[in-house]
């Protein structure tokens, strides 16, 4: 018969200001679609790319993108921002369905 396991958190070291280690959130590859000049342009990696002539279109191109990259292992994500310069979440690797029904 074997003895009882010790929980997990017995096992962590009791020292004073001792904080556990906690699981690092993934970073996701952004593409964000913005508002040009009477168009729409998607930013990536320090570049822009386009213009669209709608907000659709350069949202299809993004999403196409981060597919494609997160296809190749990294997680990925397309945000919009908004009138207010805030990011929306529009589509992510993994979560979202491909293609998706704009």
């Amino acid at each position: 018969m074997s003895e009882p396991r010790p929980q997990d958190s017995a096992l962590e070291p009791k020292l004073p200001g001792y904080v556990p280690p906690q699981p690092q959130p993934e970073t996701r590859a952004r593409y964000v679609v913005v508002r040009g000049d009477g168009n729409w342009l998607i930013q990536f990696d320090g570049e822009e790319f386009g213009p669209y002539q709608t907000e659709r279109e350069a949202m299809l191109f993004a999403i196409d993108a981060a597919y494609n990259l997160g296809e190749q292992g990294q997680p990925t994500q397309v945000v919009v921002l908004d009138d207010q310069g805030l990011p929306r979440s529009v589509w992510t690797y993994g979560e979202d369905r491909f293609p998706p029904a704009l």
